[in-house]
């Protein structure tokens, strides 16, 4: 058994770029940052920052193309891919890139505009084995429905969370529970 998956949070570098094909399929290339902090060998705090291509097609393409914009925070699930190509004095070259089949936009338009906006996401039409409420065409906004709290451990990106939290802490409240 191998997986091929990968998961990134991060915000643009740039306004995505759309192209359309010879064929009609519809393309867009994102450059996705995704930063850490980590102390350096003196004991003192850094950030690190990671770019990566990220490339989606289709209806999932188009809505990139429509609504994001250089700086604005997104979350891109899909699988690694390296491809070989030549360059002009005819050497292998490899570029590794993201092609994403999930996206959701995180944040608001106001954390890369001046104006106010609302969260929402969209995938490319894929067998899912767990289906969320924001998954599929259209978008919608991410929604916790409820459950049990989880403890950061269990968490891979706990980081994410923190600004739903007031939400959670609401329907924490209404089942009964401390969050």
């Amino acid at each position: 058994m191998s997986v091929n998956k990968a998961i990134l949070v991060g915000r643009l570098g740039r306004d995505p770029e759309v192209r359309t094909t010879a064929s009609g399929n519809t393309v867009c290339n994102i450059r996705l940052a995704t930063s850490e902090r980590r102390k350096n060998r003196d004991g003192d705090w850094e950030d690190h920052t990671e770019w990566h291509s990220v490339t989606v097609f289709g209806k999932t393409a188009e809505t990139a193309g429509r609504f994001l914009k250089k700086g604005r925070q997104v979350y891109i699930e899909g699988r690694i891919q390296t491809r070989k190509w030549q360059d002009k004095e005819g050497r292998d070259r490899y570029s590794t890139e993201v092609v994403g089949n999930v996206l959701r936009f995180l944040g608001s338009k106001s954390d890369s505009e001046s104006s106010g906006g609302q969260s929402g996401g969209y995938s490319s039409p894929s067998p899912s084995p767990k289906p969320t409420a924001s998954s599929g065409y259209g978008g919608g906004s991410q929604q916790n429905s409820g459950g049990a709290p989880f403890a950061d451990d269990d968490i891979p990106f706990a980081w994410i969370l923190v600004p739903l939290l007031p939400s959670l802490m609401v329907l924490g409240d209404m089942a009964g529970m401390v969050v």
